[in-house]
Order: C-alpha cells, then sequence, then structure tokens
C-alpha cells in the first residue's frame, strides 16, 4: 500500500463473527466488505477469538480483558482509534495499523487490531490488494453461494492462502 491515509484503495470492513475451523479448531474472523461482495478470512488465535466474539455480542466480563484495558488506556489518555486496516498480506501472514486521530499509526496484529476497534468503534478497513489477493467474492443476493463459503470455511487451511507469487 502506498500510503495508509490514501482511502482509495481502502474498503471498509465489517466483522460477520468468529468461526473454528474443523478438524484443527483454529480460530478464522469472517469480515466483509461493506460495499462490495468479498469476505476476508484470516486466521486468528483462540484469546483474541475469544475477545472478538465478546465484543460482537456485548459481553462484559468481572475484569477488563486485555482489549479492554487498552480501550481504557486509551480513553485515559485521551486518544481515539479511528481506524483499523489490514495493509498487507505477506507469506501468508497478514498485517495491520492502528491509525489515530492525530495521524499517528501503530503496527498491530489484525486480531488485536479489530478486537480493540470492536470495542472502540473504530472502522476497519483492508488495502484493496489484501482484498485482491485474499478476499472470496459472494454475491449477497446468492443464498446458496453463501452456504457454500460456510463449507468452504469448514474444509480450508491456513496454508491455502500462502500463494507463490
Amino acid at each position: 500500500m502506498d500510503e495508509a491515509g490514501d482511502s482509495t484503495s481502502l474498503s471498509e470492513l465489517s466483522v460477520v463473527g468468529v468461526r473454528v475451523e474443523l478438524p484443527s479448531q483454529q480460530p478464522i474472523v469472517l469480515l466483509k466488505e461493506v460495499a462490495g461482495d468479498r469476505y476476508l478470512p484470516i486466521w486468528i488465535g483462540a484469546v483474541e477469538a475469544t475477545a472478538i466474539a465478546f465484543a460482537q455480542q456485548g459481553v462484559v466480563t468481572a475484569r477488563p480483558m486485555t482489549h479492554d484495558l487498552m480501550r481504557d488506556l486509551l480513553q485515559a489518555f485521551d486518544r481515539t482509534l479511528q481506524t483499523v486496516t489490514i495493509t498487507e498480506l505477506k507469506e501468508g501472514i497478514f498485517y495491520a495499523e492502528l491509525g489515530f486521530s492525530d495521524g499517528v499509526t501503530v503496527s498491530a496484529r489484525p486480531s488485536d487490531a479489530i478486537a480493540l476497534a470492536m470495542r472502540s468503534g473504530a472502522t476497519i478497513r483492508s488495502a484493496l490488494s489484501v482484498l485482491d489477493e485474499a478476499g472470496i467474492a459472494i454475491p449477497d443476493e446468492q443464498e446458496d453461494e453463501v452456504e457454500k463459503f460456510r463449507e468452504f470455511l469448514d474444509t480450508i487451511t491456513p496454508e491455502d492462502f500462502d500463494k507463490e507469487s
């Protein structure tokens, strides 16, 4: 990506949910283009999957989880997380960036960035190059295609996204 702030090369995403890929039991966060028909599956750790699922379901724990703590620290220091950007996919690994209101950016794992975005209301987006490489197009109006995608998620492995150039 040329510049993290270049919104013409970015697409906004929404979190569809977290699934567990079988038989490996590897969690996946599934993102979808807001103004498109591509889905972006990202393999994540179990702790981050729980954090994302809790945020999506509105679960409040008795003590703050790590991502709750990060949100609270940002609030305490009067910082606003505006964007989370999936910036690139290199050798099967996704990279992300946190974008703050003052223009400061910080590198982050996509799973942590998404969990924090869901708690802070930040916009989640992806570089179009990442969606072009790893996104899977499924038109909304084709319900049977969505079911095929669900079946696809049950059979795909992280190695399937490690494409040789």
